[in-house]
């Protein structure tokens, strides 16, 4: 946890798999939900544009051009290490710009049954980040990534809350007496990737911003599912265009960047 090498150049690189396409989509929208992506696909009908291999399967990595916004979308995988790399090689592809979406646990039981949450930093307790950045208990996620997503869910009129999240490797080691430091550090959901996502890509200068919904509870005495693995496709449908109108903000958030530094 302590070792953190600044080294950009490692022995395995993110480039030596792929290397970037001349007018790849800059900005991606993925979701972790297979159910999802399968509905997004059904609906979208997206072009296959490239591929992210691992021994354990090979994730599509599709493009498609909705309001006018060219994007590529890729299903996350699940845990930190396996969800970063698979961003680093679609970074590697050419993409600047990302937003992620997808379930989290709820610490603060007046967070409603799929209500989103906006996370503006997360809890360290997770192992990939610490390989991206020197050792500290929290991330502070980008601000205006952070206003960027928000101002997409405020024009749209959804209900919605900001705050930290926890960000964990062990699914199963959610202790009550955790969840109880947790709640008093600030955090009011749990997760399995945001703080790994957000120093990565701090690493690697692009653009995060992660858009959560809310699923089981965790926060109270007694443990409530509510929708985690019951997620109905009405619900998560909406998620879509959801993340792929923040797509659109994070993209012109990138660009005024960019003006702001050329002037």
């Amino acid at each position: 946890m302590l070792e953190f090498d600044p080294e950009k150049n490692a022995v395995l690189n993110p480039d030596m798999f792929h290397t970037k396409v001349e007018g790849f989509p800059k900005t991606c929208v993925s979701f972790f939900s297979s159910k999802l992506m399968n509905f997004f696909v059904e609906t979208y009908k997206p072009q296959i544009v490239g591929t992210v291999q691992n021994t354990t399967l090979e994730t599509p990595i599709y493009r498609t051009y909705v309001d006018g916004l060219d994007v590529c979308v890729v299903q996350a995988m699940v845990g930190a290490p396996a969800c970063v790399a698979n961003f680093e090689e679609v970074i590697a592809w050419g993409v600047e710009n990302i937003v992620l979406v997808g379930c989290c646990g709820c610490l603060d039981n007046s967070l409603d049954d799929y209500q989103i949450i906006i996370p503006t930093s997360a809890i360290r307790d997770e192992g990939t980040s610490y390989h991206y950045a020197a050792a500290s208990s929290e991330v502070e996620l980008d601000k205006g990534c952070v206003a960027a997503v928000e101002s997409v869910i405020k024009k749209i009129g959804l209900k919605y809350s900001k705050g930290k999240t926890w960000t964990t490797d062990a699914l199963f080691r959610e202790t009550k007496d955790k969840v109880n430091l947790r709640k008093s550090q600030g955090a009011i959901t749990v997760d399995m990737e945001c703080s790994a996502m957000a120093v990565m890509c701090k690493f690697r200068d692009v653009n995060f911003a992660q858009i959560f919904y809310a699923a089981d509870n965790l926060g109270d005495d007694e443990y409530d599912i509510r929708s985690f693995n019951k997620q109905g496709i009405t619900n998560e449908a909406k998620m879509i265009p959801i993340g792929i109108k923040c797509a659109a903000a994070l993209l012109e958030y990138s660009e005024s960047q960019k003006e702001s530094e050329k002037n």
